[in-house]
């Protein structure tokens, strides 16, 4: 329950607390020990939820980016080397002699 720590060390615990604390003080400081312990489970378990959702915001982008470079990439055809001149205005088969 406690990791390494035993009843019987529990129970050591708990006796030089009442011994420190007295009878009357150490149900304040149980409830207060609680409360703190509550809030702390309550702000981790935000701040584990904040960065799911950072992480998942990041990650539709991410997914967004990569559809719209493929979109970009599909609505673009590719050069056909049969058409494609390196010089304008002649055609590849043409040759440099006049016919």
């Amino acid at each position: 329950m406690f990791g390494s720590i035993g009843m019987p060390e529990l129970i050591i615990i708990l006796v030089i607390a009442l011994i420190i604390f007295g009878p009357r003080k150490l149900p304040e400081l149980g409830r207060s020990l609680g409360r703190s312990i509550n809030e702390f489970k309550k702000a981790s378990n935000e701040l584990r939820s904040t960065l799911e959702d950072e992480i998942r915001v990041e990650e539709q982008k991410d997914r967004a980016t990569v559809v719209a470079t493929a979109a970009a990439n599909a609505a673009t055809p590719p050069a056909d080397p049969a058409v494609v001149s390196r010089t304008p205005g002649v055609a590849p088969d043409a040759g440099t002699h006049p016919a």
